[in-house]
């Protein structure tokens, strides 16, 4: 199962569908969905990025409405992932996370390192670029066409040994220090390409160059 979450950043069309089996809108994402013609199965947040006329028709259309009073500890964003991972899905993806606001862009990147989330497969996809955590102890599978650009930022200090194949800069058991910019701009050799991590946190950037 696949759940795909509309939150109320800017939205770039992918120019194809998104099926999934679950549709949730944090908030405004509503109005992404609504314009792609698509009802969420789930609206959840504070409600204020919604007018009561957009509101009353996702609830005709059939849009489960849950509203959190604007004084709360967690944005809309982080509510919907919460609710996302009750249906148990092998993958969570992410449209309208980034946007103009600085604050809420940088914390809703963070949200991928949430703690509920755990191992969970969660991406966050932003027109031709797609963002993902790698956490300590596992692997991630990027897909993609040569020449494609990957980059590897370190959160919460040092990721320690890095291994990675089909990739032009070959990383051997290295480590990239927080804060330092050399996994910025790797670029892949083939349509696949494999990254293990040992320890630390690692949030890898796919920009797909066809897009």
């Amino acid at each position: 199962m696949r759940v795909i979450i509309f939150a109320n950043g800017d939205y770039l069309p992918q120019g194809e569908p998104l099926p999934s089996d679950v549709l949730i809108a944090a908030d405004g994402g509503a109005r992404h969905l609504m314009k792609l013609g698509l009802t969420p199965g789930l609206v959840i947040g504070d409600l204020d990025s919604l007018c009561a006329f957009e509101r009353v028709a996702l609830e005709e259309a059939g849009a489960e409405i849950i509203a959190y009073p604007p004084r709360k500890d967690q944005t809309d964003l982080e509510l919907a992932l919460k609710k996302a991972r009750e249906f148990h899905p092998d993958e969570i993806v992410i449209y309208g996370a980034l946007g103009a606001r600085w604050d809420m862009t940088f914390a809703n990147l963070l949200l991928l390192a949430h703690p509920t989330l755990g191992c969970q497969n969660v991406r966050l996809i932003d027109g031709s670029q797609e963002l993902r955590l790698l956490r300590g102890g596992n692997h991630t599978t990027i897909d993609g066409s040569p020449g494609d650009t990957l980059s590897l930022i370190p959160l919460s200090g040092d990721a320690v040994g890095i291994a990675s194949i089909g990739l032009e800069y070959a990383l051997n058991e290295d480590t990239l220090f927080f804060g330092a910019a050399r996994g910025v701009s790797n670029l892949l050799l083939d349509e696949q390409a494999i990254v293990t991590l040992r320890e630390g946190l690692l949030l890898v950037v796919h920009i797909r160059k066809d897009r």
